[in-house]
């Protein structure tokens, strides 16, 4: 054999051999991954192909006292364009055609969009951005367009649906119904109602989907006896009522506006069940424009100033160490307390005037005098008369981020002294929220109970109610009924008398009481910055509401007294709930008090047989329930206190007829 014949043979066996340790090698592998490997792979390969899919709930909605909707999740969508999608021949057929639709639509040139559509298609650009955060209305219309009708394939339309919160009333209130804002991460955040019933209630549980892998990042669902459908979150009914709010809102507004304040707050609430029907907090942007900025209300804990005379006097009263009738002297108007000196507003004082002079023109000298001299020897017994009142006690809201109630107490020797007393004695030293403080004048409203602020009555799915959320009472009565009829008394003079330092906001028309609050801020920094405030409730004598206005740091050279900044916006509150937005109420005529109301039985008898009776002599309030009930439509115009109706007395009437009544 030569030596050639011998290499050829050596390299035929070489090769045969290599391919025989290939075929086991094979074979080797093969059956590792069919008995020992093969599971793994196989998940490997499921895990690609398939996957559970979440499916988003839809938040619950949340709705004003009359259903009207505040916040609710509607579907918002993305619009993309993959320029490869589409074969060449549509491409050219459909461009311009579809640059054309989107001119129209974005008021731009169509050469821009043909231009950019292209160079898309050159860039092998898949994912390009046509439209983003689109209504379902125009998201159908951008189907439609040319090309894009031709669909995802064909077509290279892509659309991304998301969920976004909408809020129906803009800013008003938003501080308090909440809002949608993002962190760093991306997380949803979410202030206000909106937030604080969310995990518990809004937010509702997300679905589970099994989806299978079909291409261009498109899932295919499949079946799967495990799949989970999502379950929409429960809607919130709050108290917040619609016209009530905007009244408030665009009242505090215009005062701040004129007045160039930093922030100010309103709350409204209702007397009986502490229902709060309007909260306001409008904070200035370096442009000198409002917004809902922070929740001032809820959250900003200060010094209160005057409107803290009326929780001093209530004291006084209760532990009668103080009668109305006793005389003050206000020594020139000016006190001196450890070389810090107590002023009153009136240069050279108001001389000598009963304790119940002095709340109503509001004298600093003689509300100091009656606490500290007769709490000197024991403050215990008036700070611990106050801790009585639950006054120091946060209300523990469920929006977060309540301020909390800052009181010294005599048994801290480290903080208490000399000042403590007499400066607490009108509105300095302790601190409280504009809520917690309204919270207080309302239980004097309301003759001593101290209801809860409540911001929510149901929690509801569709006409199920889920929870209901009734009157919470703090205290039964914070004093005694004797001490509630004094100082409402005097809270009704504040505005009624003449020389009552709110005075300037009495109306014929409708009454009011309340107090006025002065006070001053950041005293280390300036001697010009003050809170001005008016707390009270109205109407007078059956209080129906109780309201609270704080504006802060007013431009002094416009007027900073509460009596000028704070109670006209209280005033224009209250003469517009009480004249163009009456309460309705629907009652039993048994179980009702007829004669606390001054209603003459011969009235009700009218009414049962639907005869119109004569209203002239009766109140607004009093007579919109009674013709509700009986189903009559009331519209209501004009301002004043005398009733002029439109279907004469003695006319026979009928359910679902409209009865005009002018307020003159």
């Amino acid at each position: 054999m030569s030596v050639t014949k011998k290499n050829i043979t050596t390299r035929l066996y070489v090769i045969s051999l290599m391919l025989i340790v290939v075929v086991f090698a094979v074979i080797f592998k093969l059956i590792d991954l069919q008995f020992f490997q093969g599971d793994h792979y196989i998940n490997i390969s499921e895990e690609r192909e398939f996957k559970n899919i979440e499916i988003p709930a839809n938040r619950g909605n949340i709705y004003s006292d009359s259903g009207k909707l505040l916040a609710s999740s509607v579907p918002k969508y993305n619009i993309r364009f993959d320029a490869l999608a589409p074969s060449q021949k549509n491409f050219e057929k459909y461009v311009d055609v579809l640059a054309a639709e989107l001119s129209k639509y974005f008021d731009k040139p169509s050469e821009f969009y043909s231009n950019k559509l292209r160079q898309a298609r050159q860039d092998k650009n898949r994912y390009l951005l046509i439209a983003r955060n689109l209504g379902y209305l125009d998201y159908k219309k951008f189907k439609e367009f040319p090309l894009f009708n031709l669909g995802g394939y064909k077509g290279g339309l892509i659309s991304e649906q998301y969920t976004k919160r909408d809020y129906p009333i803009g800013g008003i209130a938003q501080r308090t119904v909440g809002y949608e804002r993002y962190d760093d991460f991306g997380n949803a955040m979410r202030p206000g109602l909106d937030g604080a019933f969310g995990p518990k209630y809004l937010k509702g549980e997300n679905g589970i989907r099994f989806s299978q892998k079909i291409g261009l990042g498109q899932w295919k669902p499949v079946l799967d006896y495990n799949e989970k459908e999502p379950r929409d979150g429960y809607d919130l009914h709050t108290t917040l009522n619609i016209e009530i709010q905007d009244v408030a809102h665009h009242a505090l507004l215009k005062q701040l506006e004129f007045y160039e304040a930093e922030h100010g707050s309103v709350v409204v609430m209702e007397t009986k069940t502490g229902e709060i029907k309007a909260i306001s907090n409008l904070g200035r942007t370096t442009e000198g424009k409002y917004y809902e900025k922070l929740n001032y209300a809820v959250g900003e804990s200060h010094e209160p100033g005057s409107t803290f005379k009326l929780m001093a006097m209530v004291r006084a009263l209760e532990d009668k160490v103080i009668d109305t009738s006793d005389i003050i002297d206000t020594k020139s108007g000016i006190l001196s307390f450890y070389g810090r000196k107590v002023r009153d507003s009136k240069k050279g004082g108001y001389g000598k005037i009963s304790a119940a002079r002095a709340f109503e023109v509001s004298s600093n000298t003689a509300l100091v005098q009656i606490i500290n001299d007769n709490y000197k020897e024991n403050p215990e017994k008036f700070v611990e008369g106050l801790f009585d009142m639950k006054i120091n006690e946060p209300l523990g809201l469920p929006i977060l981020g309540e301020g909390n109630p800052v009181f010294t107490h005599p048994s801290d020797k480290t903080n208490w002294d000399g000042l403590d007393l007499p400066w607490m004695a009108f509105g300095y030293g302790v601190s409280l929220t504009p809520l917690q403080t309204l919270t207080f004048y309302n239980a004097i409203a309301n003759n001593g109970v101290m209801v809860k602020p409540r911001f929510i009555n149901q929690v509801k799915q569709f006409d199920q109610v889920i929870e209901q959320f009734n009157t919470e009472i703090i205290s039964e009565s914070i004093c005694s009924i004797e001490t509630i009829n004094v100082v409402k008394n005097m809270m009704k003079n504040v505005v009624e008398k003449k020389h009552g330092t709110a005075h300037n906001i009495y109306s014929k028309d409708f009454s009011m009481a309340g107090k006025t609050g002065t006070c001053q801020t950041e005293y280390w920094k300036s001697s010009g910055l003050y809170i001005s405030s008016f707390a009270g409730y109205f109407p007078a004598d059956k209080p129906k509401y109780s309201c609270i206005v704080v504006i802060h740091k007013p431009n002094k050279s416009k007027g900073y007294y509460g009596n000028v900044v704070a109670a006209p916006v209280f005033k224009e509150i209250a003469q517009k709930i009480y004249s163009e937005i009456p309460s309705v109420e629907i009652f039993n005529k048994d179980d009702f008090d007829w004669k606390s109301k001054s209603i003459d039985s011969k009235v009700l008898t009218q009414l049962e047989n639907m005869i119109m009776p004569d209203l002239s002599n009766y109140e607004l309030m009093d007579v919109i329930p009674l013709l509700e009930n009986v189903g009559c439509k009331v519209l209501v115009e004009g301002y004043g206190n005398k009733i002029r109706q439109s279907v004469r007395a003695g006319s026979t009437i009928n359910k679902g007829q409209t009865i005009k009544i002018k307020l003159i």
